[in-house]
């Protein structure tokens, strides 16, 4: 085991002990493992990274580095309005012996005391270490990389794919496992927060809509609630992350500028939304004018092994269709709504659209990879054997056939090798191939133009399993449905092939439960489809 794997999976194990405290009752505006009370440790309760540290969107030379400044998860009124200067180290080694850039970056209070240090001049394809330091507090130290250089082919990506965390719902177990298999690269893809929940774990009134976020202050505090974790600290601790959003870190279902209320007041409640996302992400943005709109749709190259395509699904869309009399979002429509088969609706809007086909046609990478919110695959949420039989899921891709087609177009006309979607949103483990009419079965006049694999949720709950099969066996597109278990997925990408690992815990509500592998799956170099 190197070095470097061995002192990451002892941080790791240290934020598990923390999260086994937390879940007996202990605070969880807990110091950095190892730190002592002289240092902003243990004994000082004010210790200021009680959020932990992050880093993502990595590109050959930079990465972004993320703290946010928070003495108690549960009490962000307690902060002192002013700006607070954080110091912070990349090093090349996990004892920081030699120190690759260093500074000192300003947390203000206009954005929750958050930092954000877009960290460039670094070497390609190489592991970084980090930390940040406030006063004598030193933030636990965190593991990040760059991509490789864009000429290079490397022998192999480790990603791991995870959504849908609602904070209730269950432990953050997943997270814990993630960390421990040492990724170069966590996806997540959407749902990081929800909106709305209580702020207790297993609480009897779990599954009801309560304390629900409308203004920043609100998402702030739901940030807050859910970076307390220790396991979902140490996932970001372990890798780079790169991510998308979906709809519950603003509101349920909303599409574009509406939400399911019809609310006159959305737009400022979505900005609020998304400059708390942004306080609380590591992701790089364009200096923002304001936060009513954020450029999401991203493109990370992993040297010519991968393009990641990372896609914004919710920002731009038009508004569910045949929801007339129904509020702002409906899970059905009947086979009689003409609004649903408009080619003018979009999914991506006309500028990602564009983005994703210039995306497409201009890359020479190996592997093609989608990674956007929701199920692409056509009929898994509604049973349906033909055109007629009645209900399709209005929210997800099948509410927008013209939109979905048009991506299928670019895949076919770009003729990018290797095309890969992955998604979230669902709850449930999918294996799909994908083709232009989902009610035949792939073949002549119908070849697959790629290969999906849809991951289950952190948390989330899901549908009976039963009925998850009668989708899978009434829709020729699904090979496989898993929505009885939480997890993630765990990928192996090579020059030669891809292999997907769908991760299943045995108990969401244990926070020290085991993993098992469900089952795994292979896409072929140059072979579209499972092997």
């Amino acid at each position: 085991m190197d070095d470097g794997r061995r002192v990451l999976l002892l941080s790791c194990a240290r934020l598990s002990a923390l999260a086994a405290m937390a879940a007996a009752g202990v605070s969880r505006a807990t110091p950095a493992p190892g730190t002592s009370a002289g240092d902003g440790g243990a004994g000082d309760r004010a210790y200021p990274f009680s959020l932990g540290v992050a880093s993502g969107s990595p590109l050959p030379h930079a990465v972004v580095l993320w703290t946010r400044i928070l003495y108690d998860p549960f009490n962000a009124a307690a902060m002192p309005q002013l700006a607070m200067p954080v110091r912070w180290e990349m090093a090349y080694d996990e004892a920081f012996r030699s120190i690759a850039a260093k500074g000192t970056a300003m947390a203000p209070p206009e954005l929750a005391h958050s930092v954000h240090v877009d960290v460039g001049g670094l070497a390609p394809d190489r592991w970084y270490w980090y930390r940040f330091m406030l006063g004598d507090a030193v933030s636990p130290v965190g593991r990040t990389r760059t991509a490789p250089a864009p000429d290079a082919m490397p022998s192999a990506l480790k990603l791991a794919v995870a959504s849908c965390q609602h904070w209730e719902f269950g432990s953050y177990a997943a997270h814990r496992h993630i960390a421990a298999a040492a990724p170069d690269l966590v996806a997540f893809l959407g749902d990081y927060i929800y909106e709305w929940g209580a702020y207790h774990r297993q609480h009897p009134r779990a599954s009801q809509r309560m304390d629900e976020s409308f203004t920043l202050a609100q998402y702030r505090a739901r940030y807050a609630q859910y970076k307390s974790d220790p396991d979902l600290q140490a996932a970001h601790l372990a890798a780079p992350w790169i991510l998308t959003w979906d709809d519950h870190e603003v509101a349920n279902d909303y599409a574009g500028d509406r939400d399911e209320r019809l609310s006159p007041s959305f737009a400022a409640r979505r900005a609020a939304a998304y400059q708390a996302y942004y306080e609380h992400q590591p992701i790089r943005l364009d200096a923002p004018d304001g936060y009513g709109s954020m450029r999401m749709h991203q493109r990370y190259d992993w040297g010519r092994l991968a393009r990641f395509h990372v896609l914004d699904n919710r920002q731009h869309r038009a508004p569910q269709a045949c929801t007339v009399g129904r509020g702002g979002s409906s899970s059905v429509y009947w086979r009689d709504c003409a609004a649903l088969r408009d080619p003018a609706r979009e999914m991506l809007g006309a500028a990602q659209q564009r983005w994703l086909e210039l995306g497409l046609k201009e890359s020479t990478a190996r592997w093609n990879i989608l990674a956007q919110q929701t199920l692409m695959a056509g009929g898994s949420q509604v049973p349906l054997q033909k055109e007629d039989d009645g209900r399709y899921w209005t929210d997800g891709w099948d509410g927008y056939p013209a939109a979905r087609q048009r991506v299928y177009d670019a895949l076919q006309a770009s003729r990018a090798a290797n095309p890969l979607v992955l998604s979230g949103d669902v709850h449930t483990f999918y294996a799909a191939e994908l083709t232009r009419d989902g009610r035949r079965p792939a073949g002549k006049g119908n070849p697959v133009l790629a290969t999906e694999f849809c991951g289950t949720s952190v948390t989330s709950s899901s549908r009976p399993q039963a009925r998850t099969q009668q989708y899978v066996d009434m829709n020729p597109q699904l090979k496989y449905g898993r929505s009885d278990k939480r997890g993630f997925m765990l990928f192996d990408i090579t020059p030669e092939r891809s292999t997907v690992l769908f991760q299943g815990l045995d108990d969401v509500r244990a926070p020290a439960t085991a993993l098992a592998t469900l089952t795994s799956f292979t896409v072929a170099n140059s072979k579209t489809g499972l092997a």
